[in-house]
């Protein structure tokens, strides 16, 4: 959680909250690979992913230690005919996406206003 007044590249709790994205490409062309695509995509949401894009999900993290178990947990669960690649991004880094939909300019999505405890 950010401290008011304090810019996020300044912040150092900026810079331990990590977001993880995992971004898939699951073939999807028999019915046995079609239920393990949706279970996949069920599983991300069970751990605490969100969607922000078709085959692009994400999810914010305490701290690295916790991004690095949700990261385990998920690539254990990557089906055998589907390719899946996870990215660790510092709460900072993510403040300075940039999204455009046609034209209007939106700002990012902020992180959560609470701490989960395991």
């Amino acid at each position: 959680m950010r401290r008011p007044g304090r810019l996020p590249l300044l912040d150092p709790l900026a810079w331990r909250a990590m977001w993880v994205f995992a971004m898939f490409d699951l073939p999807v062309e028999t019915p046995v690979q079609r239920r393990d695509y949706a279970r996949f995509r069920k599983d991300l949401r069970a751990d605490g992913f969100l969607m922000m894009q078709y085959s692009v999900y994400f999810r914010h993290c305490a701290n690295a230690e916790s991004a690095a178990a949700h990261i385990r947990r998920m690539g254990a669960r990557v089906p055998p005919q589907g390719e899946v690649r996870f990215m660790m991004v510092t709460d900072a880094q993510f403040a300075r996406i940039r999204i455009f939909t046609g034209n209007r300019r939106r700002p990012p999505e902020t992180p959560p206003a609470q701490l989960e405890f395991f």
